[in-house]
């Protein structure tokens, strides 16, 4: 036998093991994918809330908790029992969701319930056949089409971002609480249904704040929340920041974040620009972004690589091709994310990572003044 023809055979040697193990992966995944979408109604029903907040009771008696119909919740039950979320007594006919998994699964744990996240994967099942013609004849998916996106984003930051604001994001940045004490100018450029920007008016009523974001929807949303709060410090706007590098008023904030919000933009790079441009030479920009690698090999051992790469390809990229934009996607990683805001004219980055968060990089990125 010549070298290249036992070479070829040692590269068509078939692994029985290595075949087995991998059909029982993809059976896992299977009742995995199945389980997430069964979350996913239990936290939008509230059947983790009344099961977290009751002892032992039967289908009926959590049904009538939950103001739904039995025979549903029956039928739910039945998968969270054979996918060990829930316990189930068949003695008594009773089922009961265990404290441990309660503290992941329900409304009780204000930032650890998992179940918030089970949101994405059936909202990205509603434009699967939208992403099936993306790949087969290029283009991208519109926002609109992504019904709930808005608020399942304001739930997540609900949890992840809001509570850590005041106690681990500020103090990032040396000095800034006392800056915003006595009264700066402040942007959140996509800022959603503006959660993060309400909190912060709330905590600083001498500083002035502005939210910026494209959805109509979401900024009349923020409005309401504004007013729910009492913030008169608050101002938001319907705006497309794609133009946002020719079309920013100069120097016109002190401090300005982006939660979440450059990678999925048609022209992140221009938004970057338009940043730079919108801040005082002595300003502060905070950007908050998915942590991962711009290498696909050095994200194999992230806890949730699957899922963001999942959430990038069928959200945050194409949703930017649609626009005919870039395309970044969610995964554009640490060394991209730098180059990009390097050449928007911010020459002093931190990168910084929070205990508590193992989703996201936090930079606080300064501006580059020219030199004599």
């Amino acid at each position: 036998m010549s070298a290249v023809t036992g070479a070829a055979h040692s590269v068509a040697a078939f692994d029985d093991k290595r075949a087995e193990a991998f059909a029982e992966r993809l059976v896992d995944i299977l009742n995995s994918g199945a389980l997430t979408l069964m979350t996913s109604i239990g936290h939008r029903t509230g059947l983790f809330d009344a099961l977290a907040a009751m002892g032992p009771a039967t289908s009926q008696e959590i049904a009538d908790s939950a103001g739904l119909n039995e025979r549903y919740v029956r039928e739910w039950l039945g998968a969270m029992t054979v996918g060990n979320i829930v316990e189930h007594d068949p003695g008594t006919g009773t089922y009961h969701l265990p404290p441990e998994h309660a503290a992941c699964l329900s409304r009780r744990s204000p930032t650890d319930n998992v179940a918030v996240f089970a949101q994405y994967i059936p909202l990205l099942g509603t434009v699967e056949d939208d992403i099936v013609h993306c790949f087969r004849h290029g283009g991208g998916v519109p926002y609109e089409r992504f019904g709930r996106f808005h608020e399942i984003m304001a739930e997540d930051s609900g949890q992840s971002v809001i509570p850590a604001l005041e106690e681990h994001i500020l103090p990032l940045v040396p000095g800034l609480k006392q800056r915003l004490e006595q009264g700066i100018r402040v942007l959140d450029a996509g800022c959603g249904r503006g959660k993060a920007i309400n909190k912060l008016a709330a905590l600083f009523p001498n500083s002035h704040f502005t939210g910026y974001d494209i959805s109509s929807e979401a900024i009349a949303l923020a409005r309401e929340e504004a007013h729910e709060l009492g913030n008169t410090n608050v101002t938001f706007e319907v705006r497309d920041l794609t133009d946002f590098d020719r079309r920013a008023e100069p120097a016109a904030f002190d401090f300005i974040t982006t939660f979440d919000a450059v990678h999925d933009q048609a022209d992140p790079a221009a938004l970057l620009r338009g940043i730079r441009r919108a801040l005082a030479d002595d300003g502060i920009y905070l950007a908050q972004d998915i942590k991962g690698s711009s290498h696909h090999h050095e994200d194999c051992d992230h806890p949730i690589g699957p899922l963001l790469y999942t959430l990038s390809c069928m959200h945050c990229m194409t949703v930017s091709l649609a626009s005919g934009g870039e395309g970044l996607g969610a995964m554009w990683g640490r060394e991209k994310a730098l180059e990009y805001f390097q050449a928007a004219g911010f020459g002093d980055i931190d990168v910084h990572e929070l205990d508590h968060d193992f989703q996201n990089y936090w930079y606080v990125c300064r501006p580059q003044h020219p030199t004599a």
